[in-house]
């Protein structure tokens, strides 16, 4: 082959790798990064308006209320027993009837006492015969004024060991001690009974008596006469009630106060033992400034409010007063008219421009 030749093959192809080479090792730019990269959002130079909803401020009537949960519970409730032992030989009640004051419920076995009452009262003729010839004899000075007495003092033991008897055979009858109604019988005829051995229960439910507590900031404001409102589950209406009766004193272990109010129950609709979510209504502002409560910004201790203000948001600070569940008594820092915003005033900040979707 011709030098010329051999030697131009050899310097095309030292040209060719002296090219790869250089390629190889020259930085190139990384087209995946670049075009990740590409897809960041950039900032804008510009801040960027934030939507929110906005209220107009209108001065109003602000009831503040407290709820709380109570129970219904008997006007009066006993575990009926007999004051004496014996057997039982009659049961005169209907379980879950009304009975009234008075009422014989219950018997035991009186038939000793009943034998001992005849015995005693057969002596009272013979007894008050003495006394008023012993009385006779003492006009006429044939006996002496002590005989007179023991004769007087015979017939009054003979009157006291009647009652007793008369008392004890009381105790074997078991009498309903005010109206109310009766619940289930736990004995049967020919139980020997105690005065441990619970007969039924009973119970007075009309009127009712409406349980709960509250916490001892409000117990300066309740009062007797003071009006309430409550509901009880499976009943579309709510009920009113009056406090009649407070604690004498704060909890304290709970800190609070318990009440108790007086519903009359008439016709017996509702029972005791029923959950009541209760209404009571402290106090009325009339003209109040107040404003829904996720308007409200707690900030270091402060609260304050972003209104709305040529096309941006300006924060305020604010006292507030009274509560209620869905506002908040603003008694300083703002004003009837000023146009406060109600969403995203966690995202506002000073001087943000805003667009208002929706007002109030």
């Amino acid at each position: 082959m011709d030098k010329r030749i051999k030697w131009g093959i050899i310097g095309v192809i030292g040209i060719g790798l002296a090219v790869l080479g250089i390629r190889t090792f020259t930085p190139r730019e990384n087209e995946d990064l670049s075009e990740a990269e590409r897809s960041l959002p950039r900032e804008s130079t510009s801040s960027k308006a934030l939507n929110v909803n906005a209220k107009i401020i209108k001065p109003h009537l602000l009831t503040e209320e407290l709820f709380v949960t109570g129970r219904l519970v008997p006007d009066e409730e006993v575990n009926l027993s007999f004051e004496t032992s014996g057997k039982i030989i009659d049961i005169n009640f209907q379980e879950g009837t009304f009975v009234t004051e008075g009422q014989l419920l219950a018997k035991v076995n009186d038939s000793q006492l009943q034998a001992q009452l005849k015995r005693l009262e057969a002596q009272m003729p013979l007894a008050e015969d003495r006394v008023f010839r012993q009385n006779a004899l003492l006009q006429r000075d044939a006996v002496s004024k002590e005989a007179y007495e023991q004769v007087k003092t015979e017939l009054a033991t003979l009157h006291a060991d009647i009652e007793n008897v008369r008392a004890s055979i009381d105790m074997t009858e078991l009498r309903a001690p005010f109206d109310g109604i009766i619940g289930l019988r736990q004995v049967s005829v020919g139980a020997y009974a105690s005065p441990t051995t619970v007969i039924a229960k009973l119970t007075k439910i009309t009127p009712l008596k409406v349980e709960f507590d509250v916490p001892e900031r409000y117990a300066h404001q309740i009062k007797k006469g003071t009006n309430l409102s409550f509901e009880i589950e499976g009943h579309l209406d709510s009920f009113n009630s009056t406090v009649y009766a407070t604690e004498s004193r704060i909890d304290d272990e709970t800190h609070t106060l318990t009440v108790r109010a007086l519903y009359p129950n008439e016709g017996g609709s509702l029972l005791p033992g029923h959950y009541a979510n209760i209404q009571l209504k402290q106090q009325e502002i009339a003209d109040a400034i107040a404003i829904p409560s996720e308007a409200i910004v707690p900030e270091m201790g402060k609260n304050k409010v972003f209104i709305y203000r040529s096309g941006v948001a300006q924060p305020v600070d604010v006292e507030i007063g009274i509560r209620t569940d869905a506002e908040v008594q603003i008694l300083r820092g703002l004003a009837a008219g000023d146009t406060i915003l109600t969403s995203g005033t966690l995202q506002l900040r000073q001087d943000m421009p805003v667009i208002i979707d929706k007002i109030d």
